[in-house]
C-alpha cells in the first residue's frame, strides 16, 4: 500500500521506549532497566493492517499498549492524527486529550474468555463506553448496542445473555462490537485469534477484513503466528528484545526477507504436510535478557552470521530496497531464503 493524499499517514512512531525499573533492596533503589521496547520507530498508513511479530516477551503487546496510552512511554513520539485533522502526540496527552483519543482508538483482546466481565450482560458490555462518554442513552443507546452486534454478525436478541453462553468465537465478535461502539479509526488487535479454533480463526479474520473495508479501519495487528498475519496484513513488522529489526510489505518480507532473525521465524513456521520436512535449523543460544542486552546486535549471539562488527556497534534501521526496512549490518549482501507466496 502507497501512501497517497487519500491514505497518508495516520501514526507515526519515533524512538519509542517502555522501560520498567528494577527496584531492590530495603529502600527499593532502582538498579536496572527491563528494556521492552527500546528505540522503535515506525509509520501506520490509515486503512492499512500492519501485523507485528516476533517470539513471546519481544515487546509486542507493551508496545501496542503505549501507542494507545494503557500504558505511559519511557520516551519518544506517538503522533496520532486526529479526526479533525489536527495531531495529537499521545505520549504527552493528558485529561480531555486522552478522552477524544478513546473515541479514535480501541484494543481487541487476545483472549474472549477473560476480556468480557462474567457479571455484565452483552448488553452492558457494548453499551459501557458509550454510556461512560455519555455518547447515547435510552432507546438511541439500545438501537446503538443493536447496530453493533449486527455489525459483527450476531442478533440484537442476545442481548440480556451473560458471556458463558456464548462460544470462543462468539465472545471474540461481541469484543469487537465493543471496540468498534466508539467508532474508532485505529484498531489494536492483540493476538485477537490465537485462543480460537482454527476454523473460528478464520471467520474472525474474514470478519475483520471486512469490517476495515466498510469502515476504513485501521489495524495494527499483533500475533506470533506467521500464517495469520501473512492472510491478514499488508505490512510486516518484526520485533526482537524490544527493538525493530525489519519492516517490509507481506510478500516480500516472506518471499525475500532480510534479517537472520526473520528467516529463522520463517523456517519455524510448520508446514502443512507430514511427508515433507520443514527443514529448520533449530537457533542456538537463548533469548537475550532485555533487563541486559549484549552490546551490538542484540542478536548477534544467536545469528549464524554475525561478526566482529556486530558484537561491537548496533545496527540503523536502514531501508535496503524500497519500502524495506532491516537493522542488520549484511542486509544488502546476505542472501535468505524465503517461503513460496
Amino acid at each position: 500500500m502507497t501512501i497517497t493524499k487519500e491514505n497518508g499517514v495516520l501514526l507515526d512512531i519515533k524512538n519509542l521506549k517502555v522501560h520498567f525499573p528494577i527496584k531492590k533492596g530495603l529502600w527499593q533503589g532502582t538498579v536496572g532497566h527491563v528494556k521492552a521496547v527500546d528505540d522503535v520507530s515506525f509509520q501506520l498508513v490509515e486503512g492499512e493492517t500492519l501485523g507485528l511479530v516476533g517470539e513471546s516477551g519481544c515487546g509486542k503487546t507493551t508496545l501496542g499498549k503505549a501507542v494507545i496510552r494503557a500504558l505511559k512511554p519511557t520516551d519518544g513520539d506517538v503522533d496520532y492524527q486526529m479526526r479533525d485533522g489536527s495531531t495529537l502526540n499521545t505520549r504527552e496527552a493528558e485529561g480531555q486529550q486522552l478522552r477524544d483519543l478513546r473515541h479514535e482508538m480501541q484494543f481487541i483482546f487476545q483472549d474472549p474468555f477473560a476480556s468480557l466481565n462474567p457479571r455484565m450482560t452483552v448488553f452492558d458490555i457494548v453499551a459501557d463506553p458509550l454510556r461512560l462518554n455519555r455518547l447515547a442513552s435510552g432507546k438511541a443507546l439500545e438501537d446503538k448496542v443493536g447496530e453493533m452486534l449486527q455489525l459483527v454478525s450476531l442478533s440484537p436478541s442476545l442481548t440480556r445473555r451473560y458471556p458463558h453462553a456464548f462460544s470462543g468465537g462468539q465472545r471474540q465478535r461481541i469484543g469487537i462490537a465493543r471496540a468498534l461502539a466508539m467508532d474508532p479509526r485505529l484498531v489494536i488487535a492483540d493476538e485477537p485469534v490465537s485462543a480460537l479454533d482454527v476454523s473460528v480463526q478464520a471467520q474472525i479474520l474474514n470478519l475483520m477484513q471486512d469490517l476495515q473495508e466498510r469502515l476504513n479501519l485501521t489495524f495494527l495487528f499483533i500475533s506470533h503466528d506467521l500464517s495469520v498475519v501473512q492472510y491478514i496484513s499488508h505490512r510486516v513488522a518484526v520485533m526482537y528484545v524490544g527493538k525493530l529489526v525489519e519492516l517490509a510489505p507481506t510478500e516480500e518480507i516472506f518471499t525475500n526477507p532480510k534479517h537472520p532473525y526473520t528467516q529463522a521465524l520463517l523456517e519455524a513456521v510448520p508446514v502443512p504436510n507430514p511427508a515433507i520436512a520443514s527443514g529448520a535449523t533449530p537457533l542456538a543460544g537463548e533469548v537475550a535478557d532485555p533487563a541486559n542486552p549484549p552490546a551490538g546486535c542484540y542478536f548477534n549471539p544467536r545469528c549464524p552470521f554475525a561478526q566482529d562488527i556486530c558484537r561491537v556497534e548496533a545496527p540503523p534501521l536502514e531501508e535496503v530496497s524500497p519500502g524495506h526496512f532491516s537493522s542488520c549490518h549484511f542486509s544488502k549482501e546476505l542472501e535468505l531464503a524465503g517461503v513460496a507466496s
